[in-house]
Parts: structure tokens; sequence; C-alpha cells
């Protein structure tokens, strides 16, 4: 008998785009004689108390055997785990992805290339000691244009390239209580990414994202799309990049550095998949749910 799982998404967010994800998802489980219930987080209120752990179900739902996550829930997600629950992707590897600098540590704690960056030291909104010329050392480091970017955002949409050390100032001054990185600039990939879906131990699919106007690639920042074939050291280094963050499946983003040298740009635990099915008519979902399917057969996954 195949296990019973719930699809989570963010209930709080507007639009359909991560229902959309969800619903691609659950249509892949039914194709697998999968049975699976798609629940917004705000249904599922995580209760504690001294003597146990619990959800406060809006429906009365019963405990599912898995659940996969197209949200970033990282409070219902270890929750669920704490209960007994099959969590895609786990907790843990939730919140690496969901944190820029946690993911950068752990690509560069296991070697893998990526730009140079440096994590701004903790600072709170508004503090009187806030000083600029703290980051001077990462000015000499990588000079301008410079990337700065949120730890916490999607879509492109928390980066900025910054041309010199008064648009660098004023940005920081923004950013104050939220923590960031400063990055080298990979001028060699303005406006140009490579996006690999990585499930288990394989490359499904993959594109070549081009933003003739933005440095960003991203196809919310009116990128375009093309299939891409990759090498096999791109996909041997996006598989790696997946096993860095202990993700089951991902969406990996790598930069075209100079020389063919590619770096890893970003991690993405639950990467939306409607776009790389557009541009190569590949639905990663059914990869998705084949593994989950696999390991929940094989008694699941122990953290």
């Amino acid at each position: 008998m195949n296990p019973k799982g719930w699809i989570i998404y963010n209930g709080h967010l507007p639009g359909n785009k991560f229902l959309d994800f969800a619903e691609w998802i659950q249509a892949a489980t039914e194709r697998q004689n999968v049975q699976t219930k798609i629940v917004k987080n705000n249904e599922l209120l995580s209760y504690l108390t001294e003597t146990s752990l619990d959800l406060l179900r809006n429906n009365g739902m019963g405990l599912p055997d898995f659940a996969v996550f197209t949200d970033k829930d990282i409070y219902l997600a270890r929750q669920l785990e704490f209960l007994g629950v099959q969590v895609f992707n786990s907790a843990r590897t939730i919140e690496i992805s969901d944190d820029k600098i946690a993911s950068y540590q752990a690509l560069a704690f296991h070697g893998l290339p990526i730009p140079r960056t440096v994590a701004a030291p903790k600072m709170f909104a508004s503090s009187p000691s806030f000083n600029p010329d703290d980051y001077q050392a990462a000015i000499d480091k990588f000079g301008f244009p410079m990337i700065i970017k949120e730890a916490f955002g999607s879509f492109g949409e928390q980066v900025y390239l910054v041309q010199n050390k008064d648009e660098m100032y004023i940005k920081l001054k923004e950013l104050q209580g939220k923590p960031f990185v400063l990055q080298e600039f990979v001028s060699t990939s303005y406006g140009r990414d490579i996006r690999l879906h990585v499930t288990g131990e394989k490359v499904v699919a993959s594109m070549m994202r081009h933003a003739p106007n933005d440095f960003r690639a991203n196809v919310t920042a009116g990128g375009a799309m093309q299939p891409y074939g990759p090498s096999e050291y791109e996909m041997n280094l996006a598989i790696a990049a997946t096993k860095a963050i202990g993700a089951e499946f991902a969406g990996v983003d790598l930069l075209l550095g100079p020389n063919e040298k590619r770096l890893v740009c970003e991690i993405n635990s639950n990467a939306h998949i409607r776009n790389i099915y557009n541009c190569t008519g590949i639905n990663v979902a059914e990869s998705i749910i084949g593994h989950i399917m696999k390991i929940m057969q094989n008694g699941g996954y122990h953290e």
C-alpha cells in the first residue's frame, strides 16, 4: 500500500503561483497512484506543551506518512518531523536553503565553487554604531561593481548591484537589521545563468536563462529561457551542491564564470517547476515524487 501524503504551501501568499506548484506535485502523485492532500500551512497550528507536541488542524485530518513542502515554513516542517512525518525536503534543508548565508557556508565547507562572498556581521535595526567603513575590507577584496544580497529573498528581488561606494553605503543603510552578504560581481555571467533541477543524484532538466536588460537572469525579472544541455562537470556540480545542503531535490543556479568555470549562485529546496516545463517539456514533479516514493518504500530517511 502506498503511503499517504500532504503537499503544503503558504496560504498567506497572494496569487496562484505557490498553489500552482502544489497542484503540479499533486497531479504527479495521482499519476503514480499515491494519495495526497494539498494543505495550507495556516490550516496547521503547531501546538506545544511540556508533555507533548501536536498539530491543531482545522479539518481534523489525521497525520500523513510524508509531506512535501512547496513552502519555507521551517517551524511547521520541524514540528511534523517531531511527530514522525517524513518531510521533503527536510526542515534542516529548507532552513539552509532559505538562508543564503547558511547556503554559502555549506557550499564553501564542501569545497564547491562559489562567488567570493563576505557575510555581514549581525547588526540590529537603526544601530547608532553603524559605520559603512566597516566594510572597507570587502571593497578592497572585490572592488566595484559589487553584489549585495539579502540572506532571505526570492526571485532575485533582494539582490542589488552597486556601482560605487556611495551606492553601497546607501544600500547598507537601508539594510540595517537584515542579514546580507557582499559578493563579487561575476561580470561574465551578466544577465545569464543555468538552472538545473536535481532529483536524488540526477539532473532531470536544465535551461539557460538570459535577461538582456538586467544583471539578474530570473524569469520573474524579465529573463528568457531556452533548453540547455549541461556538461558532465555542470551536472556533477549541481548534484554536489544539492547534497551539500542535504536536499533530496533542488533547483541549482550556476553562474558562468571566467574561462568556462561555473560557480554555484543559489540552491532552492522548493524551486518552482512550471517554467522549466514550459522551456523543456520535462515535468520535474514526476521525478520528485518517484524519488520520494523510493525513499518511503525503503523505510524513509532518518535525520
